[in-house]
C-alpha cells in the first residue's frame, strides 16, 4: 500500500464528508493506493456516524472511536499503529489542511529518502495572540533544545517512513514534538515542506492558552526522557553531590569559624541552616536517582532498542 493517511478528530462531524472526499479525489487522480484511519477522539456530535456512512461508500476509509476524549497525541498513536501503508501521512480534519500536500509528502519521503517531513504553514490565518505568538516561542524553544530547524513543530500535516511511526510512542501531549521523538529513535533525515494553511470553514478551535503552559512542560519532559530516560542516575546523581558537596564544605568552613573566630555564634547565623539545607537536598535528590534508577531497571522495556539491520 502507498500511503496511510490517519487523521485525528474531535467534533468535525461538519468537515468530514468534504475533506474525505477530497483525499478520494486526490489519491485516485495520482493512482495511489491508500488508506484513511479517521480516529474519533470521544466526539460528542455525529462525528462517528459520519464515519460509519463514508466506510459504507468506500471501504478504504476506517475509523477508531475512543470511548471518551484522550486527546490528540493518544489517537495518533493508536492510527499509527493500525497504519499499513509505506508512508503514513497525518493531517487534522478541520479542513485548514489541505490534501493537495499528499502526493508532494509522499514523493519527499520515497523519492529524496527522508525518514520524516514536517509541514510548515507559513502563511497562517490563526488569531494572532491566541495561536500564532506561543506557537513561534514553541518553535523556537524545540529548535534551540533538540538542534531540528524546523519552523513550525506542530504542524499537523506530516509525512513519515512506516518504520518510523512503528518506532515510537505518542502520549500525553507529545505530538506536539514528534520531530524530537523520531530524532531520539534514531531517525535523522527529517525534512520540512511550506504547505498551505487554510481558513478555518467549519467549527471552532479546539487548542486555548493552557497549551502555552502545557506545551514547555512537555518540551522538558521529552528532552529529559530522550537523555535519561535509561539512566537516570547521572541526572539526579549528579546534581545530588553538586548540592551535597556545596553544602558540606560550607558547614565545615562554618564550624572551623565557630572555634577559631571569636563569638562566632554558629547557629545564629542563617548560612548554616541554608548549607544544612542544601545538604539534605543534595540527598534526596541522590536517593531520587537510586529510586529512579530501581524503577527503570524493573521496566518491561529497559532492554528494548530499536535495531535497524542484522546479519546472521
Amino acid at each position: 500500500m502507498d500511503v496511510s493517511i490517519v487523521v485525528p478528530l474531535f467534533n468535525e462531524d461538519e468537515s468530514l464528508p468534504e475533506l474525505c472526499s477530497w483525499i478520494e479525489s486526490v489519491a485516485t487522480t495520482h493512482q495511489l493506493s491508500y488508506e484513511v484511519i479517521l480516529v474519533d477522539d470521544g466526539s460528542t456530535d455525529d462525528s462517528w456516524k459520519v464515519i460509519e456512512e463514508i466506510h459504507q461508500h468506500n471501504n478504504r476509509f476506517r475509523g477508531i472511536k475512543f470511548q471518551r476524549n484522550y486527546g490528540k497525541s493518544a489517537a495518533l498513536n493508536e492510527g499509527f499503529k493500525a497504519a499499513q501503508g509505506d508512508v503514513v501521512i497525518t493531517m487534522d480534519a478541520d479542513m485548514q489542511d489541505s490534501p493537495d500536500e499528499i502526493p508532494e509528502l509522499r514523493r519527499m519521503i520515497v523519492e529524496e529518502g527522508y525518514d520524516m517531513v514536517s509541514g510548515w504553514k507559513k502563511k497562517r490565518y490563526d488569531n494572532t495572540f491566541t495561536k500564532n505568538i506561543p506557537s513561534k516561542i514553541y518553535n523556537a524553544a524545540a529548535r534551540k533544545s533538540s538542534g531540528i530547524m524546523l519552523h513550525d513543530f506542530n504542524c499537523g500535516l506530516k509525512s513519515y517512513k512506516r518504520k518510523v511511526v512503528k518506532s515510537i510512542e505518542v502520549f500525553g501531549e507529545m505530538h506536539r514534538y514528534i520531530p524530537i521523538l523520531a530524532k531520539w529513535a534514531g531517525f535523522r533525515k527529517i525534512g520540512e515542506k511550506v504547505v498551505e494553511h487554510r481558513p478555518r470553514k467549519y467549527g471552532v478551535t479546539k487548542f486555548g492558552w493552557n497549551r502555552f503552559v502545557n506545551g514547555f512542560l512537555d518540551l522538558a519532559t521529552i528532552m529529559f526522557l530522550g537523555k535519561f530516560g535509561k539512566r537516570p542516575m547521572q541526572f539526579f546523581g549528579l546534581l545530588g553531590t553538586v548540592f551535597f558537596l556545596i553544602g558540606f564544605i560550607a558547614s565545615i568552613y562554618l564550624v572551623i569559624a565557630k572555634f577559631t573566630v571569636a563569638d562566632f555564634a554558629l547557629t545564629n547565623r542563617p548560612s548554616f541552616y541554608i548549607a544544612l539545607t542544601t545538604m539534605i537536598i543534595g540527598m534526596q535528590l541522590f536517593l531520587t536517582g537510586f529510586i529512579a534508577e530501581l524503577v527503570a531497571r524493573n521496566a518491561s522495556e529497559r532492554n528494548a532498542y530499536l535495531v535497524e539491520k542484522k546479519l546472521d
